[in-house]
Parts: structure tokens; C-alpha cells; sequence
């Protein structure tokens, strides 16, 4: 009986497991349109300014030297954050000021603008209550018009995408059980489903009429960001690639995830994305270092990258 109990218990292990790996993801809940009305007077004007160093934060004049790859806050938060999927803007605002976990303080939204120039932007942090900063955080804030105030003691929940994001639940138990089959799954869907607007290498396309950002190497984001985690892009994907028509399964997710996060791309080192403290002023964390890598990222879960690729080309540590 309990061997036959046993086999029963492991096969519905299995099929629990393939049904998962084939699902699409929930659809989230109905996200309102963004606002089209500009207030008026000098708030209105940096509502549009924020919303310029959103869409073109690589090259504009007040953002471009603080920015160190290719990419614009635009290319994770679609359409300037407008876009009614995981990653909008849209109801941001309200969870803030927060606790933030990384940090281990109470994060202002200011803050968290500020810290994605580390990470994604692989650059430097902004000043705080710099006209870019304080710019940024009026536009996002803006885009929550209307919404109801929503703090949340343990983090920044954002009402409308939070609860799927990161997708731990599932991603974390696929992850663990990945081997070089899952990297080289993720290499061939990354050449049918990606290749076109982010290229073979993964440098994407950069002309006047066409941008598409790099997606590994020097120009892309580095290995602090949200994005570089395995266990957090696949969600990401799922919601908003191929771009406009994401189609992907969660087992599709989770190997374009491995192969794009196993490439080479800048090391964080939080100590090199801060200015220096007479120039910076306050610095709001309680975490003052922090380090990580591709090897690091992949080590979290117990997953060795040259196992996973198949090749060592991956810098050591």
C-alpha cells in the first residue's frame, strides 16, 4: 500500500510539474488607463519632464551621464509605465514610502527610482532632490492618479501586478531542477522568439526608426538588477514578451530566462554606483555592501553556470 502509494504521489508529482511548466500565467487584474490630462503650471511641467527622462533616460541631458548601457526606464516599464501589464507604472505610487527588504529601511519612491540607475541603468545613482529625481517620481506619481493610498508594511506592493510578482511559487522549484537541456531550450527559443529585435548576440538594434535593447553584455543590465535574477525574469516574460503578442509558457519562460541571465553582463558592486558622500548627501540603507555576479545569481539556487551552459566562458569569481 504505501509503495503503491508512493508511485501514485510521484506521478502526480509529474504531471503537476509538466501541467505547470505549460501554463500561461493568470491574467491580472483590470489596470486603468493612464491619465492623458497634464496638470497645469510648473507640476505639469515636471510631469512631462519626468515622462522625457522615462522614455530617452540614456540620452537626456539631465540623465545621460548617470546612465551606463544602452537601455531607458521605458524598455522594463513599457510604454513609460503605461502599458497595462506587469511592470506599469500604474499604481506605484501608491505603495509608497515602503520597507524594502534590500535596504532594510523605508524606501521613498524617489528612493527607488534612484536605485534603479545602479542596477538597471548600470550607472550611478542619482542626487536626491535633483530635477531629474524629483521629475521621475512626478511622473510615476502622476500615473497613479486617483488611486487609493495602499502601504504595505513589508514591502512595495503595486495593486495590480505584486501578488504574480516574482512568480515564486513557480519559478523557484523549476529553476532548482534545471539542467544544460533548459540552456540550450532557452538558446533555441531565443533565436525563434527574440533573435529579430534583440539580435544573435544580444546587443540589440539601436537605429534612429528602431530601438530594442541589448539584452547581455557591457551595454545591457548588470547583475544587481531586478532582471538578472533567474528567478525573476521569467515572470516578467511571460507578461510582456514577445512584444506585443506574449505567448510564452511558463517552461518557455523559465529557459529563455536561463540562457539570457548565463551570458556575460556587468558585475554590481554597490560601492561603485554611489557618488562619494560629500557629493551624495544620505544614502538611505542600512546595507552599505553588496556584490553580485553571474556565477552569484545562479549559486543562489545550487545552480553551477558553466554546468548549466555547458562551456566555462563565464568569468570566476
Amino acid at each position: 500500500m504505501f509503495i503503491k502509494q508512493a508511485l501514485l504521489a510521484s506521478a502526480f508529482c509529474v504531471i503537476g510539474v509538466t501541467a505547470l511548466a505549460s501554463e500561461r500565467p493568470a491574467p491580472l487584474p483590470k489596470i486603468p488607463d493612464a491619465p492623458t490630462a497634464y496638470p497645469v503650471g510648473e507640476l505639469g511641467r515636471m510631469v512631462k519632464l519626468g515622462e522625457e527622462i522615462i522614455y530617452n533616460t540614456n540620452t537626456h541631458e539631465l540623465t545621460k551621464d548617470l546612465v551606463g548601457n544602452d537601455l531607458n526606464c521605458s524598455n522594463c516599464h513599457l510604454d513609460g509605465g503605461k502599458e497595462p501589464t506587469l511592470g506599469t507604472f500604474i499604481g506605484t505610487a501608491t505603495s509608497f514610502p515602503a520597507y524594502s527588504a534590500r535596504e532594510k529601511t523605508v524606501q521613498t519612491l524617489q528612493n527607488r527610482i534612484n536605485n534603479c540607475f545602479m542596477r538597471s541603468m548600470n550607472g550611478k545613482r542619482p542626487i536626491i532632490d535633483t530635477e531629474a529625481s524629483i521629475a521621475m517620481a512626478t511622473y510615476v506619481t502622476w500615473l497613479s492618479t486617483g488611486l487609493p493610498v495602499t502601504q504595505n508594511a513589508k514591502k512595495p506592493v503595486n495593486p495590480f501586478f505584486t501578488d504574480v510578482w516574482w512568480g515564486k511559487n513557480w519559478t523557484v522549484p523549476m529553476l532548482k531542477a534545471a539542467t544544460h537541456k533548459n540552456y540550450k531550450s532557452g538558446e533555441k527559443l531565443y533565436a525563434e522568439k527574440c533573435q529579430d529585435c534583440h539580435q544573435a548576440d544580444g546587443q540589440g538594434l539601436q537605429a534612429e526608426d528602431m530601438k530594442f535593447p541589448p539584452v547581455w553584455g557591457d551595454r545591457s543590465y548588470n547583475t544587481g538588477a531586478g532582471l538578472s535574477k533567474p528567478e525573476k525574469l521569467p515572470t516578467w516574460l511571460l507578461y510582456n514578451m514577445p512584444l506585443g503578442d506574449p505567448n510564452l509558457t511558463k517552461q518557455q519562460a523559465i529557459d529563455l530566462a536561463i540562457y539570457i541571465n548565463a551570458q556575460p553582463r556587468p558585475e554590481f558592486d554597490l560601492n561603485k554606483a554611489l557618488f562619494p558622500r560629500e557629493k551624495m548627501g544620505v544614502y538611505n540603507s542600512k546595507v552599505l555592501t553588496e556584490k553580485h555576479t553571474v556565477r552569484s545569481n545562479f549559486a543562489k539556487w545550487g545552480l553551477n553556470v558553466d554546468e548549466l551552459r555547458g562551456d566555462q566562458k563565464i568569468a570566476a569569481q
